[in-house]
């Protein structure tokens, strides 16, 4: 049997779905190289955002057709589902032999999967009900079980490592509450143990993960000692080899002096840090449910570079927010301005039922966030290309991940973006390994540069 997996959403997604191939490897399934050889298809959707849900709709009719060419081929379809996505799934295309998706299962019952996948009736329409979909949901909490699954990991050289799952935020625009449910902290022996393995098998790159890595909290039941966030990275930091150590996602309220500490301290930790603001304005992060005022917020990215001088520091922002006034949003301009971010991601509101802001009014037309959107984009190229020119004649410690249109593509430390050129161009020679590139251009999303053999 083959399978084949689609992976819509966050590292989180990505993360389980290595975590669902490992398993399914490990239950006698071999990866199909494209979707037309499998006999299992596994579609780890995303209810965060209304574009990867339209995505996981739009596979239904290429579904359809792969079923005609194998009656025998089966589609499971999980991940973080809202109650009101698996309603609509269900009522559209469950009840309907060959109509796309088979079976919906929790990801958080992964461990519970190989019984599934041997009853021969295992996708019967009995189960297709949400009581029961809740009901697993429920019991299969994502916990130790769940995070020992071995996963096969995409890359031999970059890894995602699941430190915390869940959120007890409950930002008013957010739906992961309610996907993913609490938080609940992964063991810390666990992953110090995964990342020992990986360092050993000669990776070169380690993210931890979760949708708030900050609030991390998890006591031993031996000695009842408590490590947080800080207290991990250092012990992160201790394991023997030459390899980075990058985390997200991180939240404002949770960003402490100690945390700021360790980062400068510890020599394998990228001094680079995604710090999501989503607005500029005070009055729309109240809206947002984000506890934290822009003054406060300023105050942490002044501490982190004070402490931390060669930061690259990241942001997120949501513009056209329910009632964001121009004004508002002339605030997250003003913003960017002062804090002068290398890198944002910049999102577009769009309403997810479920959430306290789907019952507010989406006053802001799309013609105004598209409006706005390019706006604050250009105030960010700006800011991005200046700050890129400054690496220009530096050499920079690279790990290349890639090959494309003749270059080689690959991170710095600081996770610039950098592209450059070898000679006898040969990628296998290069990708997944230190090197060390000059810098000869910046442009405003990454830099160009030639590899070079001076030391740093």
């Amino acid at each position: 049997m083959k399978y084949f997996i689609i992976t819509f959403g966050c590292q989180m997604n990505k993360t389980d779905s290595e975590r669902i191939a490992g398993y399914l490897e490990k239950n006698n399934y071999n990866s199909a190289s494209t979707i037309n050889e499998a006999d299992l298809i596994i579609v780890n959707m995303c209810s965060v955002r209304q574009s990867a849900v339209d995505r996981v709709y739009g596979q239904i009719k290429n579904f359809k057709k792969l079923k005609q060419k194998n009656p025998k081929l089966k589609i499971i379809l999980t991940g973080c589902i809202l109650k009101q996505d698996f309603e609509k799934l269900k009522q559209k295309y469950l009840s309907k032999k060959n109509q796309g998706y088979d079976y919906i299962l929790p990801i958080n019952s992964l461990p519970r999967w190989k019984n599934i996948l041997k009853q021969k009736n295992m996708f019967s329409p009995k189960n297709l009900i949400y009581a029961n979909f809740q009901k697993i949901n429920e019991k299969c909490k994502l916990n130790a079980n769940y995070l020992k699954i071995a996963p096969k990991y995409k890359t031999k050289f970059s890894a995602y490592v699941p430190i915390i799952t869940g959120c007890n935020n409950f930002c008013s625009y957010c739906v992961v509450p309610y996907t993913r449910r609490k938080e609940i902290s992964r063991p810390a022996n666990d992953i110090i143990n995964e990342i020992k393995k990986l360092i050993k098998n000669n990776y070169k790159h380690i993210w931890l993960i979760g949708e708030n890595v900050n609030s991390y909290s998890y006591t031993e039941k031996n000695t009842n000692k408590k490590i947080n966030f800080s207290k991990l990275l250092y012990m992160t930091n201790q394991i023997k080899g030459d390899f980075w150590i990058s985390f997200s996602s991180s939240h404002p309220k949770d960003f402490s002096d100690e945390l700021i500490k360790t980062i400068a301290e510890c020599d394998k930790v990228a001094k680079y840090i995604s710090l999501p603001v989503q607005s500029g304005d005070d009055k729309i992060l109240k809206k947002m449910n984000r506890p934290y005022t822009i003054k406060q917020y300023k105050n942490i990215i002044k501490k982190i570079r004070e402490k931390i001088p060669s930061v690259v520091l990241s942001t997120d922002a949501i513009i056209g927010f329910p009632k964001e006034t121009k004004k508002q949003f002339e605030n997250t301009i003003k913003l960017f301005k002062e804090i002068k971010p290398d890198m944002a991601y910049v999102a577009r509101y769009s309403p997810r039922q479920g959430t306290p802001a789907f019952n507010m009014k989406d006053s802001v037309s799309l013609k105004e966030k598209q409006l706005r959107d390019k706006k604050l984009t250009e105030t960010l190229k700006k800011i991005a290309i200046a700050k890129n020119k400054k690496y220009i004649g530096k050499i920079a410690r690279v790990l290349p991940e890639y090959e494309r249109k003749g270059y080689i593509i690959g991170k710095t430390k600081e996770y610039k973006t950098i592209k450059f050129k070898i000679a006898n161009f040969n990628p296998q020679s290069v990708i997944g390994k230190f090197v060390n590139v000059k810098i000869t251009n910046a442009i405003p999303w990454g830099l160009k540069g030639e590899l070079t053999n001076n030391k740093l």
